[in-house]
């Protein structure tokens, strides 16, 4: 527990806050600074429900977004490695609404209306899409390791036909848009066979704009194509997704097959494990920078309430007092993108602070302008306050608690021992080959190494730096690498190489040629025995070399 407290102030700050935890900072700052100024403006309305304490106490949350069919309910499967109440699996449209899967010591199924009533869970404000979209909603509890981290969101699988979008009975955009300002990752799932971007996953992945450092892209069932159909297949998912994700960055996309079964392709195997690990440290990640993500969407929510208060309050001044208020509505309804333009020069605003302008208009019909509340200033002041002092002492915090008491990775299910043991990405290879071997395992490979030591004709049992450097250089590596080898290599640090030592630096030009990465210091298994301090290991490799 942590305080952002002054000892001189009686363990209080300037004005009497005290706060024990970042989480209980945020909630502070959000209900007596950011929420005043939500609802005078009808934030809520226009915009996002208000935050309530569950909201900032949850723990992180996993989006899965997906068409139908292409591994979402696998892949929670995957990663908890058990069945998970109310789960259904199926080549057809199985999910039919929203699964959130969380920790429970009782596992069973909790139902939508009986979920949104719940203060400790972060779902009450879901209550407003109406029971069409409760009836489908569910929470899944059980007792499982990965879920004491994070809870994992499932949601329908998406189809391509106007009757199905129709039939919803709710505005599935919409409440896309309300979990992705709300989750720590939203992942996209595509199927190797299946990457046409119907209309309806255009609209679900156009919900989530402004969130896109969210987003995370999974080529799932990439083990039933080859290489070459592969790399087709990669690229005519990048393309697809760049007509619909408009931003310049190319969205990070991850290969593989997410499932317990055997591969039906084992030739990129390893780019499958390496994805698959670069995928887990992600989401491993998300308990260590939720605080860091709260605080961030509390930035990105407070700028655009201050935005939303200077819109209405405009509208507000622009109003006459008595005659032809319905004319001069239509009339600022239709000038809205240049009361945007104005307010942009007038308040210095960026214009990607600005809600959407079509969106806007629409929701502006219904409401009588003349009653919307005049600009107080006070309110925004206190804001930019809020903005420019508060949150920087919060960021400390974070630091400071990650420092003292490091938040747990997630563990458990598919994340089990996905580093250690000889099944572990990387083990046995590159750096770490001949770890676990008895003998020096370049000694397999030194009577080669050796043939080019003598022709480097070496003065009393060694080669300078300037006939090494000759041979090293054939190697094509940057001079960067090289000299990064040769401090590894000489290990007695006498600017010369003996053959031990020149065989220990063609071993690791072996290993960078091959694609992995060099050591800071070099391992234990790869000193040379002459140089070891253990008089057992050069005996082992004098026997070996008998």
């Amino acid at each position: 527990m942590f305080s952002w407290v002054k000892q001189e102030q009686g363990g209080r700050n300037k004005e009497g806050e005290m706060y024990q935890t970042v989480t209980e900072g945020l909630q502070t700052l959000y209900t007596k600074k950011l929420l005043p100024l939500e609802e005078t403006y009808l934030f809520h309305d226009f915009h996002s429900p208000a935050l309530e304490a569950a909201d900032f106490q949850s723990k992180p949350m996993v989006l899965l977004v997906g068409q139908y069919s292409t591994g979402k309910t696998t892949f929670i499967r995957y990663l908890l490695e058990q069945d998970f109440p109310g789960m259904r699996i199926g080549p057809e449209p199985t999910t039919d609404g929203f699964i959130a899967v969380m920790y429970g010591e009782n596992e069973g199924v909790v139902p939508g209306n009986a979920l949104v009533v719940d203060p400790k869970k972060p779902f009450r404000k879901l209550n407003a899409f109406g029971n069409s979209f409760l009836n489908r909603f569910i929470c899944s509890q059980m007792p499982n390791q990965v879920l004491q981290s994070i809870s994992i969101i499932d949601t329908p699988g998406i189809l391509s036909g106007e009757k199905q979008r129709i039939s919803r009975g709710y505005d599935f955009a919409e409440v896309l848009r309300w979990f992705g300002e709300r989750v720590d990752r939203i992942i996209l799932l595509f199927d190797a066979h299946k990457l046409d971007i119907s209309d309806e996953f255009s609209e679900a992945i156009k919900a989530f704009k402004g969130q896109d450092d969210k987003i995370r892209v999974v080529l799932n069932k990439a083990d039933q194509v080859d290489t070459q159909q592969l790399m087709r297949v990669y690229g005519a998912l990048m393309w697809s997704l760049g007509k619909v994700i408009n931003t310049p960055e190319v969205v990070r996309v991850y290969l593989g097959s997410f499932w317990a079964k055997p591969l039906q392709n084992t030739e990129n195997r390893r780019l499958f494990e390496a994805e698959s690990q670069d995928l887990f440290r992600d989401i491993q990640g998300l308990p260590r920078n939720a605080a860091l993500r709260k605080l961030n969407d509390l930035i990105k929510r407070a700028r655009l309430a201050k935005v939303h208060a200077y819109i209405i309050s405009y509208l507000k001044k622009e109003m006459p007092s008595l005659f032809g208020r319905e004319k001069k509505k239509e009339e600022l309804i239709m000038r809205l993108p240049e009361i945007y333009t104005i307010l942009q020069r007038e308040h210095h605003i960026s214009p990607g602070d600005f809600p959407n302008v079509t969106k806007m208009q629409d929701m502006l019909q219904h409401y009588d302008f003349s009653k919307f509340p005049s600009l107080k200033m006070k309110l925004i002041e206190s804001v930019d306050k809020m903005l420019a002092t508060k949150i920087a002492v919060l960021m400390t915090m974070i630091r400071e608690e990650e420092s003292k008491q490091p938040p747990a990775m997630v563990s458990g299910g598919a994340f089990e021992g996905s580093q250690d043991g000889p099944f572990g990405h990387g083990y046995g290879e590159g750096i770490s080959a001949g770890a676990d071997a008895d003998d020096w395992i370049i000694s397999r490979e030194k009577h080669r190494y050796d043939e080019i030591f003598y022709m480097l004709m070496p003065i009393n049992g060694k080669i300078t730096g300037v006939n090494a450097k000759k041979e090293m250089m054939n190697s094509r590596l940057p001079n960067t690498v090289l000299g990064k080898i040769w401090k590894l290599a000489d290990c007695d640090q006498d600017g010369m190489l003996d053959d031990e030592e020149f065989a220990l630096a063609q071993h690791l030009i072996k290993i960078k040629l091959e694609g992995y990465e060099l050591p800071t210091e070099l391992p234990d298994h790869l000193v040379p025995p002459s140089h070891r301090k253990n008089p057992t290991a050069e005996a082992l490799y004098n026997h070996s070399e008998d």
